[in-house]
């Protein structure tokens, strides 16, 4: 199972549940899904700076909504982390 397929089992589960098109999890999600699709796009086009501001906005933006997780509830930023596959593992 390739992380592209992974990610639309999670957004399918998030879509499921209405209410929560507002959560920071679904909006991270989303915005995830964004950022593999225009980074694949970017592979092939490398000169389409527009995309390319348009990437480095929404990484941003999922930048903002991950740090305010961080802060809120560190055991659902954790969970969100691992099922993405998002970020390397400290190590030390």
């Amino acid at each position: 199972m390739g992380k592209n397929s992974f990610i639309s089992i999670i957004s399918q589960e998030q879509e499921e549940k209405e209410e929560n098109k507002g959560s920071v999890e679904f909006q991270v999600v989303s915005f995830t899904n964004k950022i593999r699709r225009l980074t694949s796009h970017l592979e092939l086009h490398k000169k389409d700076f527009s995309s390319q501001r348009g990437l480095r906005i929404i990484l941003g933006k999922r930048q903002r909504l991950l740090a305010y997780l961080s802060k809120k509830n560190r055991i659902r930023y954790k969970n969100l982390i691992g099922q993405l596959d998002i970020r390397e593992p400290k190590t030390r």
